[in-house]
């Protein structure tokens, strides 16, 4: 048996080039003592793995080049030498970017009916590939930044760029679902504003490429802003400091404008304005939070599987377009979460 697995060849300069990767074959693996093999059914493309692609020091080690990349998947166990683990159990685990991987048991999380209550909804509710996105990293992205970093509380105006992505579009929904007086966001085209606002549940969105971030903001909440979710940075940032009100809270998720940027991209003009504002900028790694996971999913669980959280997803087909997926992702092609199904 084959298994083909991406490897990095060279760490790119700016945008990454499809001869920056390799498809390669190899043998499956086999599991040892306390490991399983699963076969991938789910794969996830992400921004932060551009980061990853460089060697600059970061929260988290780069990809080694020569060596097959990782990220998050989800599959079926075909052989097991762990106990708590059967073949034919869903786990969902770190060894992306292959279509075989082997997984200590204790880095794999059973997903679907054979898995505990308190990290899994019902299987039959809720499709296999959300593990990776509404009920997996994604949305205790979203869940974590916004309530426990942004401290959202019912009542806030709340703001959020890239808000048509996987990250963005959950955000929005959970702020409506807990009271936010007014939820804006922001997406790079006509049609996402229109999700936006229309299945969303959004209160107002608009195209950042149909005119000056700062003065659609301006239009869409004229009362100012309590909380802003960022996943964009660059010019979103700087307009959303001049709406913030008092005692405002800036969570940074992530900046996706300046991750091809090959030299260092201008800060916001207004940082003076938190003075004024007592406002408050912080970033956040999802890492930091898993303690709420349980919680998480108890919550967003029945949202997901009752529709009260709506959620979309770009599916790319086949282990060989995962680089154009993840392309894809860093040109904000999809639409909610991008997946690779195999």
């Amino acid at each position: 048996m084959i298994n083909r697995e991406w490897h990095l060849l060279s760490r790119p300069v700016g945008w990454p080039k499809p001869e920056d990767f390799a498809l390669v074959e190899a043998p499956v693996p086999t599991p040892g003592e306390g490991q399983v093999l699963v076969r991938n059914k789910f794969l996830s493309v992400d921004p932060y793995m551009r980061g990853r692609m460089s060697a600059a020091k970061s929260y988290v080690a780069p990809f080694e080049l020569g060596k097959v990349m990782q990220g998050g998947a989800v599959g079926e166990v075909v052989e097991s030498r762990a106990e708590g683990i059967a073949a034919g159990d869903h786990v969902l685990h770190f060894f992306g970017w292959r279509e075989y991987a082997v997984v200590d048991a204790k880095n794999a999380v059973k997903v679907g009916p054979t898995a505990v209550p308190a990290v899994t909804v019902d299987a039959e509710d809720v499709p296999l590939s959300t593990y990776l996105g509404v009920l997996g990293m994604t949305g205790l992205t979203a869940y974590a930044g916004l309530l426990r970093t942004a401290a959202f509380k019912e009542g806030d105006a709340v703001f959020v760029s890239g808000a048509a992505g996987a990250v963005g579009s959950q955000v929005g929904q959970i702020a409506k679902l807990k009271g936010a007086s007014r939820v804006i966001g922001s997406a790079g085209s006509d049609e996402k504003v229109k999700l936006l606002v229309e299945e969303y549940g959004f209160d107002a969105a608009f195209n950042y490429r149909n005119g000056p971030v700062a003065e659609q903001l301006r239009q869409a909440a004229p009362d100012g802003i309590d909380v802003y979710f960022d996943n964009v940075g660059g010019d979103h940032l700087e307009a959303a400091i001049g709406s913030l009100n008092q005692g405002g809270r800036i969570a940074v998720c992530g900046m996706i404008s300046v991750y091809n940027d090959t030299e260092p991209a201008p800060g916001p003009k207004n940082l003076a304005r938190l003075i004024q504002t007592r406002g408050r900028i912080e970033g956040f790694l999802v890492g930091d939070h898993y303690d709420l996971q349980p919680r998480f999913v108890q919550e967003v669980g029945p949202w997901v599987a009752s529709g009260a959280l709506k959620y979309r997803e770009t599916v790319v087909e086949g282990i060989e377009n995962t680089v154009e997926a993840f392309l894809g992702v860093l040109r904000g092609d999809n639409i909610g979460k991008m997946v690779v199904k195999l």
